[in-house]
């Protein structure tokens, strides 16, 4: 029987809908809507009536925000309606049904129900005025709610079964006659298969068919080429030979001859042998570093997972030997066609790489390009989704991805160019780390085995490497939903769980992540020969042929190589973290790659002719001369005003953008993407601490930027690709780097060249200037990653090299950008355009860092010495005066570009010379003050006025403030006992349970350790019923055993649901668990303590503020969705107002504690008498806080509209404190450019309690 319910949010506690009825009204114009229902259907069968009737209240809604209805929605009224109901295509991962099948099954302990999902919108009008719902703006609505890549129209009829029958295939077809196929057949082949390989390349297929296999080959190893092939994968366009051509640019003639000369350094005389490609002038400067000895750091093996280099680090007094890897990835083409599946699976796979290098992987980077976001709906061109839909969800599915696994965004850029409208520039890059003795490589031998373990297989994803290799049309929308994987963050966080266990990856001998090509290439680049057995592959749903499951690109899995007498070692401690791991292949003697189903062998192919990659390829090159006034129109004349620059797309501010992204997850962020006490001035690199396990400490850290303007490029990809390589490492000097340590990684993303001399002169160009700058820095391109697939139509994307520069960095030995005190002086550092005269420059301003002198600076970018000044006093609000200078300031210099350069505040004055000079200094009046021929007179600006403008520029695109209503008391302390328990503990112990979901037990552990507590950490398993009731009856013993239980923060089920904590809710309102729970509190005298995830899962069982778990109706209390409608992830100050808890007693009542948050659901919401009551018994723990200490609703200080400012409470008695500030992720040398107190001694305190 199929049971249908629909939960709709209560009226003012929906942003979604509010939101939806804005776009549909002012960015589609559809007038006369008044309103907008969403509602959110669950269809469920295999539930019997009791568990469905608890699920209907803690899983499916909560009462205390959600109105329910069984089966139907009554509508009253007899005004204009119309209703839309929106799933998710068949096959494509439902992340809201999965996690309510894994509550229901965490609740009952039995086995997981079918749900199926559904989200209906009912559309309102009041009758009066333009009528809505014309066939054109339905039309306009469904465009807007539903992508055909990822969403159908659904049914408003419920079925009569959730069961799906799949025909069960037995055999994959062989492509009969292929060997004697003629031109024309060959042609109506490629065509009719959809291949992203060339004729030359069916062509050399065909011939090694005929001639060495003598046989047709079957459709799975056709495909499986063309995967193998595929510019994504083998990366075809930069291995073209280059047969010559004609270079006009005299600069990048020498750069070419240049090339030459490192070509005869490294190969000797095999250099005429080697054909010149784009791959080897990308590649060439690292060569000639590594043969000259600069290379010191560079860590070298057959296995290639990411760019790694050693980096010695001290871990409790000990220097150690890590790893220290690095990756960029692109999602160019699923993004633009599903943005956000697209740029969740974009961090996924970038976090892989890394991952599979069997590092952990604990600081990501996004870059994105688009055209302007502002651009009215009407103007969006056939065949693509409207710029500023498509950079809204690409933001969401990126850092929902992000967020949900634990990975802290420490730095988010978005690039504004009308080229990006031909194609999405999406691109991750991140850090890890581990202990270089955790890494074992070896080649893998014959009669090891391959285990598969993570996520099941399904046909998302297939076809993604090569439609990521092809220009796109009109018809993409309809015709590329199989390309899109989805992403699971849950999934793959136990696989990070798994390889930061170094008894785990030191089994692996060998690794590699699922991305593109699925089993074929994951599997079968381990080693040269395998058989692979494609019926051990487990599979989302019955229906997958041979082919669909050899190259599913379905996400979070991965294949890893062991003895076969590790085998079973490995996979136990996969199950210890509730992964499924299982042998799929085994290595071979033979040099053959050999995929077998239901009996047969349906691929069976030489290495060799699979390592050919395919069909040689030939082009040649066309560059013209350099256009010295394009390129001066752009370095000279970019802004007339200094308003112009403050509100211009390039210099705008990102902040709604960015914090979106968890920036603290991990406690090891040195920076906050916004800095100073007001949080106004960015950061221009990330930085953080190399992620030591908790108990152990380091102040060893890396710092990450990255360079990249494709106006620049646009207009000289030769100087443009040079500058990024150059602003990238300057932007490492400015925060205190040293450049000789440098390490870099590139990302090119070009127009798709065809057979155009042209076309294949840009990137020629753009690498050879990248290759310049990496000689004369001598910075090494270890790694990199090519998109050369920007064409949509007749339009192509802008030339794009972006460089990710990376390097060690002490954490006391950073610099932060915004300025931070009056009466500094302000220096200018720039070594003028001699490659020894910068790199000198640069030496000089790094001892001031060494010295301790220098306390701000900024490389100076697109908005020259202007926008530095500018962006740097916004932090504090610490104004700039061109004063007490005895160098005159060139009047053209605030406007103008200069590369290498650097801006810094010192704390004291030091003598000028050549290449240094002073510019001016901080005052404390919030004005800067400047000389420029094009700027107003008087030349001081408002620094409130120039933030309200650049700050205005993308703030209905990604907003900053939505207001909460009601007031913000100040609240007494009331007079208290505080409890004691009636039996002490030497050394107290912590329980942190983990769910799926969960991110912050390392955090978590880590601040416990710190005060001198124990811990244990204990994963709950859900694979199956039994697991269930084991992990139960495991956690109720543990807890037992246990003084404290923490529950840590996370995404408990992807906060799905609809709604955070559920999973925790579900595991622990079991009999056994809660219980265990009860005695803990009641019996035992013992402590709990929920931060953010693990508050909503206290307030949502009752047990704050109740101190019971408690069946909760409308009348508790509970939290909601933040306001504005989004993450939140900020730095906030919180008052103290109770501490009668335990968790408290190391702080009194009127402190100011900073605090990080990280929520999307923090909203507290209590009915007013019960508040009161929370109020008068001492229960309201901490309050929101603005600047002057005093409780606010300004969304500056309340970052999610709480009632009367509420951000944590306690149980009656104080032993149970919930709160949504993540006091557990701080520690020494955290939030550098965010000034406060952030030790709430919590830990401290409740070993005191214990004492």
């Amino acid at each position: 029987m199929v049971r249908r319910i629909y939960a709709e949010k209560r009226p003012g506690l929906n942003p979604e809908a509010g939101g939806l009825l804005t776009d549909l009204r002012d960015f589609l114009g559809i007038q006369g809507l008044t309103g907008v229902r969403i509602l959110h259907r669950y269809d469920v069968e295999n539930l019997d009536a009791e568990a469905f009737e608890e699920a209907r209240r803690t899983v499916f809604s909560e009462p205390q925000v959600d109105i329910v209805w069984d089966e139907m929605v009554p509508v009253s009224g007899d005004c204009p309606k119309w209703s839309l109901a929106v799933e998710a295509l068949p096959g494509q991962f439902d992340q809201r049904a999965d996690s309510a099948a894994q509550c229901i099954q965490l609740m009952t302990g039995g086995e997981r129900p079918l749900v199926r999902t559904a989200v209906e919108y009912l559309f309102e009008s009041s009758g009066e005025g333009p009528f809505p719902f014309t066939e054109e703006n339905l039309e306009k609505i469904r465009r807007h709610l539903i992508n055909p890549v990822e969403s159908r129209e659904a049914s408003l009829e419920k079925p009569e079964t959730l069961v799906q029958t799949h025909a069960v295939p037995d055999h994959v077809d062989t492509v009969e006659g292929f060997t004697a196929m003629d031109e024309a057949a060959l042609q109506e082949l490629l065509e009719r298969l959809g291949l992203a390989m060339d004729l030359d390349d069916l062509k050399f297929l065909q011939a090694y068919f005929r001639d060495t296999e003598r046989r047709d080959p079957t459709i799975t190893e056709v495909r499986a080429v063309d995967t193998y092939w595929s510019d994504h994968c083998r990366h075809t366009t930069f291995s073209t030979h280059i047969d010559g051509g004609e270079i006009e640019n005299l600069r990048v003639k020498e750069a070419y001859y240049h090339y030459l000369k490192l070509r005869t350094e490294v190969y000797g005389e095999k250099a005429k042998e080697r054909p010149e490609t784009l791959m080897d002038i990308a590649t060439i400067a690292a060569k000639a570093l590594k043969k000259r000895g600069l290379l010191p750091e560079l860590d070298e093996s057959e296995e290639i997972n990411a760019c790694s280099i050693h980096v010695p680090a001290e871990v409790d007094g000990e220097i150690q030997d890590w790893l220290l890897m690095f990756k960029n990835e692109t999602h160019n083409h699923p993004t633009e066609i599903e943005p956000f599946g697209g740029a969740a699976t974009c961090i996924g796979g970038c976090i892989r790489d890394p991952l599979s290098g069997r590092a952990y992987v604990h600081q990501a980077m996004r870059l994105t390009g688009c055209g302007d976001p502002r651009t009215p709906v009407e103007q969006t061109l056939p065949g693509k989704l409207p710029q500023r839909k498509l950079c809204q969800t690409a933001a969401a599915g990126y850092s929902s991805y992000g967020n949900q696994i634990g990975l802290a965004t420490g730095h988010v850029a978005e690039l504004y160019h009308p080229g990006y409208v031909a194609k999405h520039l999406e691109v991750g890059a991140v850090v890890g780390a581990a202990p270089a003795e955790n890494v074992r490589r070896e080649r893998p031998a014959p009669g090891d085995v391959v285990i598969l373990l993570g996520g099941r297989t399904g046909r998302d994803g297939i076809g993604g490497a090569t439609g990521s290799s092809k220009s796109h049309d009109r018809k993409s929308l309809q015709t590329m939903a199989s390309e899109v994987q989805k992403g699971n963050a849950p999934e793959e966080r136990k696989i990070q769980r798994l390889f930061r266990n170094g008894d785990v990856t030191r089994l692996i001998k060998r690794c590699n992540d699922f991305g593109a090509g699925g089993v074929s290439v994951a599997i079968g680049e381990l080693a040269d020969g395998l058989i692979i057995d494609l019926d051990a592959v487990r599979k989302k749903y019955d229906g997958l042929d041979g082919t669909e499951l050899a190259i599913s690109e379905s996400q979070e899995r991965m294949a890893v190589v062991v003895a076969p007498e590790d085998a079973e070692k490995f996979i136990a401690a996969a199950k210890a973290e509730n992964l499924e791991a299982y042998q799929v292949a085994v290595v071979t003697e033979a040099p053959r790659l050999v995929m077998r189903w239901q009996g047969k062998t349906i691929v069976d192919l030489s290495r060799d002719f699979l390592n050919s990659n395919g069909a040689v390829k030939h082009t040649t090159v066309y560059v013209p001369p350099h256009d010295d006034r394009a390129f001066s129109a752009i370095v000279e004349d970019r802004f007339n005003t200094y308003e112009e620059m403050a509100s211009s797309l390039t210099c705008a501010s990102r902040q709604g953008l960015v914090e979106r992204f968890d920036s603290t997850i991990g406690a090891g962020s040195l920076l906050m993407p916004f800095g100073g006490k007001y949080q106004k001035t960015p950061a221009q690199v990330m930085a953080a601490l190399l992620p030591v396990l908790p108990g152990q400490e380091t102040q060893q850290a890396s710092v990450m930027a990255w360079g990249c303007d494709p106006e620049t490029i646009s207009a000289s990809p030769f100087y443009g690709s040079y500058q990024s390589v150059e602003d990238s490492i300057t932007k490492l000097v400015a925060a205190g780097a040293d450049y000789r340590k440098v390490y870099l990684t590139l990302q090119e993303y070009f127009e798709k060249l065809r057979k155009d001399p042209d076309r294949w002169g840009k990137p020629f160009a753009a690498l050879l200037g990248a290759m310049e700058a990496q000689m004369d820095f001598g910075a090494a391109a270890i790694g990199g990653k090519d998109s050369m697939s920007g064409s949509f139509l007749n339009m192509d994307v802008p030339p794009t090299l972006v460089s990710f520069a990376i390097a060690p960095i002490k954490a006391n030995e950073l610099i932060t950008p915004e300025f931070k005190e009056p009466g500094h002086p302000v220096y200018f550092f720039c070594g003028g355009g001699e490659t020894k005269d910068i790199k000198e420059n640069w030496d000089q301003y790094h001892a001031l860092c060494q010295a301790g002198k220098v306390k701000a600076a900024w490389a100076l970018t697109e908005g020259a010495a202007g926008e530095a000044i500018m962006k740097m006093s916004f932090g504090n609000r610490i104004g700039f005066d061109v004063k007490n200078i005895t160098q005159k300031v060139d009047e053209y210099f605030w406007s103008i570009s200069n590369p290498h350069s650097i801006i810094a505040e010192l704390s004291e004055e030091i003598p000028e010379s050549w290449g240094i000079s002073k510019i001016g200094e901080t005052v404390a009046e919030p004005v800067i003050t400047l000389k420029h021929p094009r700027f107003k007179k008087p030349e001081s600006y408002s620094i409130d006025e120039l933030l309200a403008l650049n700050e205005g520029v993308l703030a209905d695109v990604y907003p900053t403030r939505a207001p909460a209503p009601g007031d913000a008391p100040v609240l007494d302390c009331p007079p208290f006992t505080r409890p004691a328990p009636k039996a002490g503990a030497a050394r107290p112990k912590v329980l942190i349970p983990v769910f799926p979901g969960t991110n912050c037990e390392y955090d978590s552990a880590r601040a416990a350790q710190r005060a001198g507590l124990e811990t244990e950490i204990f994963v709950i398993n859900n694979q199956s019923s039994g697991d269930v009731a084991e992990s139960a009856a495991a956690f109720a013993k543990k807890l037992r055993e246990s003084q404290i239980l923490f529950l840590p923060g996370g995404f408990s089920g992807g906060d799905e649901p609809d709604g955070s904590g559920k999973f925790i809710t579900a595991f622990l309102r079991g009999p056994e668990t809660s219980e265990a729970v009860m005695d803990l509190l009641k019996n035992r005298d013992g402590l709990a303590l929920g931060i953010c995830n693990g508050f909503q899962a206290l307030v949502k069982l009752g047990l704050a503020p109740f101190g019971e778990i408690v069946d909760c109706d409308e009348n508790c209390p509970t939290l909601s969705f933040n306001t504005i409608g989004r993450h939140q992830s900020r730095i906030v100050r919180t008052r103290i107002v109770s501490n009668k808890s335990p968790w408290l007693a190391r702080v009194n009542p009127g402190e100011i504690i900073t605090v990080p948050i990280s929520h999307g659901e923090g909203r507290f919401l209590c009915p007013p008498e019960l508040l009161q009551k929370l109020a008068e018994n001492g229960q309201i723990a901490t309050q929101y806080a603005d600047l002057n200490g005093l409780p606010s609703m300004d969304p500056d200080s309340n970052p999610n509209g709480s009632v009367w400012a509420v951000e944590g409470i306690t149980s009656p008695d104080g032993r149970v404190l919930g709160k949504m500030g993540h006091s557990e992720r701080v520690g020494p040398g955290l939030y550098q450019n965010v000034p406060g107190n952030y030790d709430l001694q919590l830990f401290q305190a409740a070993k005191d309690y214990f004492s």
